[in-house]
C-alpha cells in the first residue's frame, strides 16, 4: 500500500512552509501530518545533506509518493533536482510536482519534462556565462581594473617594500599598515 509524503522546504527562519503545505491540501492530497517534513534550509545544500530530508528519505519505502510543490523546493540547480529524483525513483518512490500540473516525474513523460527543464537550464546558464565573458572583454578592452582593488596604494607598497629590505617583520609590517599578513606577503613576492 502506497503512502503520500509531502516535502516542504524554505530558505530562512523567518520564512514559513504552511503555504507550501496548504497548496499540497488544497491540490487534494489528504497528508497524515506525520508524513509532512518541513524544513528551513538553503537550496543550495544537496537534498540528502538536509537533516529534514534525509529524515524523509529513511521513512520512505517502495511505492510510496512525494509531493512537492515546486521543483525548487528540491534543489537549487537542475542538476541536484535531477539526481534527487533519480534517487528516489531507484527505490520506487515516485515524485509529483503540483508547479508542473502534478506530473509524477519519475514517469516517461516526468522524465522528459525533466530533460527538458535541465537543457532550458543548461541554456540559461550557458548564455549566463557566454554574457559575463563578452562583459568582462569590454571591460579590459576599456582599460578598466580588473579583480578585487589593491589593499594598499602604489606608495604604500614601496614603503613595504623597503621595510622589508630593512629586515622589519611581516606581522609588525602589517600591523603598521592595518592590513593582513597574507597583504605584505604577496607584496614580498613581487621583490625584484
Amino acid at each position: 500500500m502506497s503512502r503520500t509524503f509531502a516535502y516542504a522546504r524554505v530558505s530562512t527562519t523567518d520564512q514559513t512552509p504552511a503555504n507550501q503545505i496548504r497548496e499540497i491540501e488544497a491540490a487534494g492530497f489528504a497528508i497524515d501530518k506525520r508524513r509532512v517534513v518541513s524544513e528551513s534550509i538553503s537550496g543550495s545544500v544537496s537534498a540528502e545533506q538536509r537533516p529534514g530530508f534525509a529524515k524523509l528519505l529513511d521513512r520512505m519505502e517502495e511505492s510510496d509518493v512525494l509531493i512537492v510543490t515546486k521543483l525548487d523546493r528540491l534543489g537549487r540547480n537542475a542538476m541536484d533536482v535531477r539526481a534527487t529524483v533519480e534517487a528516489l525513483a531507484e527505490r520506487g518512490v515516485r515524485v509529483h510536482c503540483l508547479a508542473l500540473g502534478g506530473v509524477d516525474l519519475t514517469s516517461a513523460a516526468g522524465r522528459m519534462t525533466m530533460q527538458v527543464l535541465n537543457a532550458v537550464a543548461e541554456f540559461e546558464r550557458d548564455l549566463l556565462i557566454e554574457r559575463t565573458n563578452a562583459g568582462i572583454a569590454r571591460a579590459k578592452a576599456e582599460g578598466k581594473p580588473m579583480g578585487r582593488p589593491s589593499a594598499l596604494s602604489e606608495r604604500h607598497r614601496a614603503e613595504v617594500l623597503q621595510k622589508i629590505g630593512e629586515g622589519m617583520s611581516v606581522a609588525s609590517i602589517a600591523k603598521e599598515y592595518g592590513t593582513s599578513r597574507q597583504t605584505i606577503m604577496r607584496i614580498r613576492a613581487t621583490a625584484p
